[in-house]
């Protein structure tokens, strides 16, 4: 079994689900999992872990993304994109530029947002698009999401192309809903690409056909991202002696289990420095066990995430 990350470039047309079924017949495995919707007709980065990565699908998920995207001014839909029903129109003639730039940068920091109606929250264990497709509408709450920051690549009104960096949750459909709600004459998304999310960037992502080559070729391992990569920024230290298998039936571990000096990431830790939080741990092997983390009144290292099996 295959296990790992792939940054995989979604095309459109392709739901996310489409993407891991795809995926399963081209390594011949059931066991893949994705890391958060992309709309069928939004492109870019979808990271799909495989194997004992599932365990880091909500962490994924959870990362700030990046997108760049395109403001049509003068139109509202129903689906909050160009795709959908258009509910009305507004006059976009008498818009300023500064005017737009102003307001689209108000956006900027923590909003409140409704989720749209065309999306797959669940209200009382429905999707809330089965509903709208049913042309049923139900009360949506409004859910804080944060505005890192956007930059207005091109403005040649009624469009706007965008570049936006934001938090999990956040519908860039609904923002330029938001926006064009707020200049008074109605907005939607004309197009949608993710750039970024967390560490897995456009830039490096790979085609399902892309994929598919490499992997007839059996040289998918050189574009997996192994699973302690996700955790860079922990340094790593490696079990000894009798304590490793005790480490991989989720033992806690004193600091006498680890081996002193370079770890198999290149990280040097000592014991008789100072205890980092948190750690990745690896057996005399160098295989990846498990995340953990320093209690400090026990003395000792606690397994936060499982990532070992035999």
């Amino acid at each position: 079994m295959i296990h790992g990350i792939l940054n995989v470039r979604k095309e459109k047309g392709y739901t996310s689900h489409d993407v891991v079924a795809k995926l399963r017949g081209i390594t011949r495995q059931k066991k893949i999992g994705h890391t958060g919707t992309l709309d069928p007709d939004a492109v870019g980065v979808l990271p799909v872990c495989l194997g004992r990565a599932t365990r880091l699908c909500d962490m994924i998920t959870d990362r700030d993304k990046t997108y760049e995207t395109v403001l049509l001014l003068g139109r509202t839909t129903d689906t909050q994109d160009i795709g959908g029903q258009t509910i009305r129109t507004g006059r976009t003639e008498g818009l300023k530029e500064d005017e737009v730039r102003r307001v689209i940068w108000e956006f900027v920091g923590e909003y409140a947002q409704i989720p749209p109606m065309y999306s797959a929250l669940k209200v009382n264990g429905r999707k809330l698009y089965e509903l709208a497709r049913e042309g049923k509408e139900v009360e949506r709450k409004a859910r804080n999401v944060q505005i890192f920051g956007i930059e207005i690549l091109k403005a040649e009104l009624p469009r706007v192309w965008m570049r936006v960096k934001c938090s999990k949750g956040t519908y860039i459909r609904t923002l330029c809903h938001d926006i064009g709600e707020r200049l008074s004459c109605g907005g939607c998304m004309e197009e949608l690409t993710r750039t970024c999310v967390g560490r897995f960037s456009l830039k490096d992502s790979l085609s399902l056909d892309e994929i598919a080559e490499r992997s007839k070729s059996e040289r998918l391992s050189d574009v997996l991202v192994p699973m302690d990569a996700m955790f860079d920024e922990y340094p790593g230290m490696t079990v000894q002696g009798t304590w490793e298998s005790l480490a991989k039936n989720g033992n806690p571990l004193p600091l006498e289990a680890f081996r002193e000096g370079e770890d198999p990431r290149g990280w040097l830790w000592a014991p008789s420095g100072e205890n980092p939080e948190y750690v990745r741990i690896y057996d005399e092997k160098g295989r990846f066990i498990a995340v953990c983390r320093w209690q400090k009144e026990k003395e000792e290292y606690r397994i936060v995430k499982m990532f070992y099996v035999e």
